[in-house]
């Protein structure tokens, strides 16, 4: 593809592949992460717009001008900054590990992306969604709360346990028996002697028990036993009631799902701003730069013509050598104007992430149509600012942490049961309650601690809205104030133009001198200056009034509607896909 600048020159596009990386660490399977990975964004809101009015001198650029920029943009070679994860866009793209240009580090399950260097604002928003780490970052969070939040909800589901368990044992002991011989002795020694004698009896000889037992008892007994053992069983532990113990955990849990939800979507609308802020910093540094060169060419003529004026005799010694030393001037200037050019391009290459410079092509622009009034976009701020979405999420929170510490002594009933899987298996079933009589955090002073964290976030509510409406006011103002300056710069811009005119042809017949031209193109050079930075304004006062307000993606919907739009460098002769 083939883009064209302003002279119709002709650009081949080669496509620089950008590093993009996947959220690996959110634990997602493919499909959920696709499903996370655009972020949520408002609807465009169709915002009253009324009509046109005058526009920018829109005059080509030289070819000393363009080709100055092209320079100096083809030969910075820097690299893109440090890589980070961002999810996953196309999940049929085969993933790899891909070398980070900037740390050198190897990033696992990656993929690249081409992008042109050739890039609108819209192209290079739906690039930064794909490629900044902090949005990546954001959603990684978010479904990480989002995971707590599931693994809350089954909290007060039955507990079903299984238990197996097998063990070998040996018992070995040294008993002692000498104790319990002796008082066996002892006992028949009793009997023996309480058995009567009998006289003139002829008696058969009774062995003596005692001396007998003596000597076959043994004084102690080496136990020794061994075998094994198995056992298994299944259990269930069900909180049927929990004082509304559960619910509170799993809404505090839901809460912060929110609050991440809304930090991510102010991180997107902050980025979305330092897009808007860079992409068009660098289209006004190119138009500076430009300026300074076509500047510049006019310079050179005018010292070509005060060196042919001074050699015939018509200006003096003094003309001339200010005749070079404003051509000197003019040359630092446009070496300046493009060094800071190609800075800006670096950083809007830097934000995007790209290996190679980024030519914007959206121009600069302005709307002669009013804004709605300012009533409208604070009322827009009170009802879509992420904001004030994460103040609700903090105060849900706190009201879920008040009914938390409420249940601090209400009881909880469990059933449960348990059976041995054995031949002859037993069992328990049964429920229980329990309170809590005392002792543990003071109930009181945790309930006082909640009601002033619910009125910290009510407090608080109040606060980020006053201070959201008086930034909307002060954007508001600044996009008109912007739109006034721009529209009011146009009659130095054609003063100025006309005065050049004259000067020149003044230095032609003698008139005038070549210093008093110097000043003439000085003047139309900051005439011009000025009212591309009075744009440059106007564009970054809008983006901030649209991200106070809670709708940065409205940006796209006034840029269309703008009536002046400023002359471009860099062209697209076809859009990019």
């Amino acid at each position: 593809m083939t883009f064209n600048d302003r002279n119709g020159n002709t650009f081949s596009l080669k496509p620089t592949a950008v590093l993009m990386f996947i959220s690996v660490f959110t634990g997602l399977p493919a499909a959920q992460a696709a499903s996370l990975a655009t972020a949520p964004t408002l609807a465009a809101t169709p915002l009253p717009l009324m009509a046109p009015e005058t526009g920018f001198s829109n005059q080509p650029p030289s070819e000393t001008a363009t080709a100055n920029i092209e320079e100096e943009t083809a030969t910075a070679n820097l690299a893109s900054p440090t890589t980070f994860v961002t999810p996953v866009q196309n999940t049929a793209t085969p993933l790899s590990t891909l070398i980070d240009p900037t740390t050198k580090n190897a990033i696992p399950n990656s993929y690249p992306i081409e992008v042109s260097d050739y890039m609108s604002l819209a192209q290079a928003q739906s690039l930064l969604k794909q490629v900044s780490p902090k949005l990546a970052a954001d959603q990684a969070a978010i479904a990480a709360s989002q995971y707590q939040t599931e693994a809350a909800d089954s909290v007060d589901r039955p507990f079903v346990f299984g238990r197996v368990s097998a063990s070998a044992y040996t018992l070995e002991r040294d008993i002692n028996l000498s104790g319990i011989k002796g008082n066996i002795v002892d006992r028949v020694d009793d009997i023996e002697n309480s058995i009567p004698i009998l006289p003139d009896l002829p008696l058969p000889i009774i062995p003596d028990l005692s001396d007998e037992l003596d000597a076959r008892l043994p004084d102690s007994y080496d136990f020794k036993r061994s075998g094994t053992n198995t056992s298994a069983g299944i259990g269930v532990v069900w909180p049927v009631y929990t004082a509304g113990r559960s619910e509170a955990l799993t809404g505090v849990m839901a809460a912060r799902t929110q609050e991440a939800t809304a930090d991510q979507l102010m991180d997107q609308n902050e980025l979305s701003t330092t897009l808007v802020e860079r992409y068009f910093q660098a289209q006004l540094a190119i138009i500076a730069a430009y300026l300074r060169d076509d500047a510049l060419d006019t310079i050179q003529q005018t010292d070509h013509m005060a060196q042919r004026l001074f050699e015939e005799g018509f200006i003096s010694h003094v003309d001339r050598l200010e005749a070079q030393s404003a051509l000197a001037d003019a040359r630092s200037e446009a070496t300046q104007a493009r060094n800071t050019a190609r800075l800006a391009m670096i950083a809007l290459q830097r934000l995007l992430r790209t290996e190679a410079r980024v030519r914007p092509t959206t121009p600069l622009f302005v709307s002669t149509k009013p804004l709605p009034d300012v009533s409208y976009f604070q009322d827009l701020a009170l009802t879509r600012h992420p904001g004030l979405q994460k103040v609700a999420a903090k105060q849900q929170q706190a009201n879920k942490l008040h009914e938390l510490s409420d249940t601090g002594y209400k009881p909880t009933v469990l059933m449960y049961g348990y059976g041995q899987l054995d031949r002859k298996p037993s069992w328990i079933a049964g429920v229980s309650a329990t309170w809590k009589l005392g002792g543990g955090l003071d109930k009181g002073a945790t309930l006082a601690a909640s009601e002033a964290k619910i009125r910290q976030a009510d407090l608080t509510k109040i606060d980020v809205s006053d201070n959201l409406l008086l930034l909307v006011e002060k954007n508001w103002n600044d996009v008109n104030n912007a739109q006034a300056r721009y529209q009011a710069l146009q009659s130095n811009v054609d003063l100025a133009a006309e005065v050049l005119r004259l000067r020149r042809l003044g230095l032609q017949e003698g008139v005038n001198t070549t210093i008093e031209v110097v000043q003439s193109q000085t003047k139309y050079l900051k005439a011009r200056t000025e009212q591309a930075q009075a744009a440059n304004d106007y564009v970054q006062a809008l983006a901030a009034l649209l991200n106070s307000a809670g709708v940065p993606e409205a940006f796209n919907t006034y840029m269309q509607a703008a009536d002046i739009h400023l002359p471009t460098l860099y062209n697209e002769n076809d859009p990019l896909p």
